[in-house]
């Protein structure tokens, strides 16, 4: 067995490794680049050693500063982990003339897989099931080979994945501009236009098969079924496939397992089959789809199923082990499902976020594989997923009921998520009976994708907290020769909302956009709120965020609160780095304390900057559409003449 491996990957799939080698006793050397210098990975590895600045080009991708840092470290393996250099055969012969281990498959099987159209033409060779198309080189008559295939047809690059190259077409009339845009597309992301074009199977499941080989025999673990996806990047995953039965399965795997050994597979790898979902599954009703020649994102679920380590496994056989198992030693337990939590904002169209993460948990019922902890920092380079949250149950509805209450309780602030997604996705209807396809989501987009609707309780707990009030210390706020009434403001869908808290008989009223909310303080349980106990939340002083509902209330700056309870001054300033979007005062106009001066834009969110003090503005120095820093002053105010 090795002594040392080195992780040529980052984020979660790296602390992934590397909890398996160290519980095999393995050291493990993390890479880096620039950004990632304190990255999670190279926090939990035993060395680490920077390889070049951003973007991935630069350092993810060097072969040669990924291998010498190996060399240097006296590391004798490097394992890939999922993208960047996975399937790539040219960095596996790298490795290999460096007189070190590629955890993984042969250069050979990656470029037997590579290309859809090679890897379709050999599959059909070795008897596995092939979708009805036109997988040919010549590339000048595909409008003919549509028509002979029969509409639907999806055209996809040869070399694509992700989605990239992909259209679909249905009416022969807008077959050529479809055909020009997924080349062009193709040839953008890949650097190769050639497409393939095959039927397209009008209620489609994506269901794929986890096989494992040692280079001449192999053996699959089971089917996924990942047919929940959007824009064809999966988001949930489930092990087994729902309505799966022992024939299908049966001659799925065999299907599977030929392939594997058809190009002398080493290593874990996924065979992917386009399924009929159009009725109850049938043995020819699937058809190959495309092999990859890596360990997959979603591999936990069938880890959870089957009790098996897969990196172990790659570990074990690229030392020279056989197999681990054979085919009848492996059975089925129970029911997962995986979840991808990402930071994005589902409302703008899943656009990637980015930010700091000031608060991140996840409960013990779940398997959370994640590649950040609280403090770290969601960057712009790379892929936004937060986690993968994984549950297991006796049985699917078991798996969900886990996974449902997970969700709920898995907290997550300093960036926006797609969690509030995920929590409706998992209760849909159709999706908890198993009525699955690859077009659930887009039907129900709408639904799906809702804003969490906030309750009077949830703007009183919310206003307290911006108060700075978060644990009443059992006697309420205080106010000398003031009148016993607070005010906070929020910033909500561009809207300024005013909440007021006053102290009637020695209680508190919050009055809310929804009305009002009596609230006590109970020794013992703390704030109730018309009786009920608080929600979780959390405040990092610019954001609240409501995790019951997956949401977050933008708090105008210190300035700006402070500016409710009097103090004077002459400068408003940007109180963090970021956009002037709107200027709403110009020299010589007078303002009352609490007018609105300058709009902001950082993070994603709006922030009104007012008025200290009542006064005159002597000095505009902010610019709408000007990128300011913390600090910069943004109005200067002067005693009226």
């Amino acid at each position: 067995m090795f002594d040392k491996i080195l992780i040529a990957n980052r984020g979660e799939i790296a602390c992934r490794i590397i909890r398996t080698a160290r519980r095999m006793g393995i050291a493990t050397v993390a890479v880096y680049f620039d950004a990632d210098r304190n990255a999670l990975h190279v926090r939990e590895a035993d060395e680490c050693v920077h390889i070049g600045p951003a973007p991935a080009t630069d350092s993810y991708l060097r072969f040669d500063a990924i291998i010498g840092a190996a060399l240097k470290t006296g590391a004798q393996a490097i394992h890939p982990g999922y993208g960047f250099l996975s399937e790539n055969p040219d960095f596996v012969e790298a490795v290999e003339a460096a007189g070190l281990v590629f955890i993984g498959p042969s250069s050979d099987a990656i470029r037997a897989m590579g290309l859809k159209d090679a890897a379709k033409a050999l599959m059909e060779q070795a008897g596995v099931p092939v979708v009805p198309g036109y997988h040919g080189a010549a590339q000048d008559d595909l409008a003919q080979e549509a028509a002979r295939i029969g509409y639907p047809v999806l055209i996809k690059a040869v070399a694509g994945g992700g989605g990239k190259g992909m259209r679909l077409v249905e009416d022969p009339a807008d077959f050529e501009q479809a055909l020009a845009s997924a080349q062009a597309e193709a040839r953008a992301a890949f650097g190769n236009a050639a497409v393939l074009v095959e039927k397209y199977i009008t209620s489609p499941c994506h269901i794929e098969m986890q096989v494992f080989g040692d280079g001449t025999r192999a053996v699959h673990l089971f089917e996924r079924d990942c047919s929940l996806q959007r824009r064809h990047q999966k988001v949930i995953e489930e092990a087994p496939a729902p309505g799966m039965t022992a024939e299908v399965r049966a001659a799925m795997g065999a299907a599977a397992v030929r392939a594997a050994e058809a190009i002398g597979y080493r290593g874990a790898g996924t065979v992917e089959f386009i399924v009929d979902g159009s009725g109850p599954l049938r043995t020819d009703g699937f058809w190959f789809m495309e092999m990859n020649t890596r360990l997959q994102v979603e591999h936990p679920v069938t880890e959870a199923i089957t009790g098996v380590d897969l990196v172990e496994w790659q570990l074990l056989v690229a030392a020279g082990h056989p197999l681990p198992a054979a085919q009848s030693d492996l059975t089925v337990t129970g029911h997962a499902v995986e979840a991808r939590l990402y930071a994005e904002d589902v409302p703008a169209g899943f656009l990637p976020a980015t930010g700091r993460l000031t608060h991140l948990a996840f409960p013990p019922i779940l398997r959370a594989d994640s590649g950040v902890a609280a403090g770290d920092e969601i960057s712009t380079w790379y892929d936004p997923m937060i986690a993968k949250v994984i549950a297991h149950g006796h049985d699917r509805a078991a798996a969900l009921a886990t996974l449902q209450q997970g969700l709920q309780e898995t907290q997550v602030a300093g960036t926006v998520t797609n969690l509030g997604f995920l929590r409706r996705l998992i209760a849909d209807p159709d999706f908890a009976a198993g009525r699955i396809d690859t077009g659930l989501i887009g039907r129900k987009i709408t639904p799906l994708t809702a804003p969490a609707t906030m309750t009077a309780a949830h703007w009183a707990q919310a206003t307290l907290l911006a108060l700075g009030w978060p644990d009443g210390s059992g006697s309420g706020p205080f106010a000398l020769w003031s009148p016993l009434r607070w005010t906070a403001h929020f910033l909500t869908d561009g809207a300024e909302v005013a909440c007021h808290v006053t102290a009637p008989d020695g209680g508190l009223l919050v009055e809310t956009p929804l009305g009002p909310v009596a609230v006590h303080w109970q020794h013992g349980s703390g704030w109730r709120f018309d009786g009920a106990l608080a929600r979780p939340m959390h405040f990092d002083g610019k954001v609240i965020t409501l995790f019951d509902l997956a949401q977050t209330l933008s708090v105008p700056d210190p300035l700006d609160r402070r500016s409710d309870q009097g103090p004077a001054g002459d400068t408003v300033s940007a109180p963090m780095p970021g956009l002037v979007r709107d200027v709403l005062v110009v020299e010589g106009q007078e303002v009352a304390m609490g007018d609105r001066l300058v709009v902001m834009e950082a993070m994603k969110m709006e922030h009104t900057l007012r008025a200290p003090r009542a006064g005159t503005v002597a000095k505009v120095a902010a610019i709408a559409g000007s990128q300011v820093a913390s600090g910069a002053v943004l109005v200067t105010l002067e005693d009226p003449s």
